[in-house]
Order: C-alpha cells, then sequence, then structure tokens
C-alpha cells in the first residue's frame, strides 16, 4: 500500500508530538515553551487529520500532504532549539514525518 509508511510516520510524530507538549508543560520555565506546545499540538492534529484521510482512501490529499509537511517541519525546527529529550525525539519524528511527506509526494 502506497499509504502505509506515510501513515506510520504521521502515527510516530502524533505520538511524539502529544508527548512533547505535555512534558514541555512540567518544564520549569513553561513560558519559554509555549512556541513549541503550540507547534506539537497544530503538528499532532494535522497529521492526525492525514493520518484518518489516508486510512479512507481518498485520493485528493496532495494540498493537505503538503500542508502536514510545512507544519512537521516547522515543529522540527522549533524542537530543535530546545535541549531536552523529549525536544530531540520530537523533532527526530517530525524530521521522518516530512521525508515520508516527500516521498509520497514524490
Amino acid at each position: 500500500m502506497r499509504n502505509e509508511k506515510l501513515i506510520t510516520a504521521l502515527g510516530n510524530c502524533i505520538n511524539h508530538c502529544n508527548y512533547c507538549a505535555d512534558a514541555c508543560l512540567d518544564e520549569d520555565d513553561v513560558k519559554m515553551m509555549k512556541d513549541c506546545i503550540r507547534l506539537d499540538r497544530v503538528c499532532a492534529e494535522a497529521c492526525a487529520a492525514l493520518n484518518q484521510t489516508l486510512a479512507i482512501n481518498y485520493s485528493d490529499v496532495k494540498g493537505l500532504v503538503e500542508y502536514c509537511k510545512k507544519v512537521c517541519q516547522e515543529c522540527a525546527d522549533e524542537c530543535g532549539k530546545h535541549d531536552t529529550q523529549h525536544c530531540k525525539d520530537c523533532a527526530a519524528a517530525c524530521k521522518e514525518c516530512v521525508k515520508a511527506c516527500e516521498a509520497y509526494l514524490a
């Protein structure tokens, strides 16, 4: 199935983004993490929407894949600014999702 790798990457990204957002709330300087938390939440939602749409096997998803790729890159960039392990892991998951989106669009 053409969608399988992307669906797997999306699920991984959703999990890491949700975990990262929650873990950011436990950081000493939560205010410093607000952009990270917001992007984690938006990224998880965009990935979830694409994940569900792909599972339905709907064919007109190019725009949604492109948007998801953009948001995942933004989230990876933001999480990459932080030294916490949950942010590093989230950035890696987002980068993998970007690659999977690119492969899907190719």
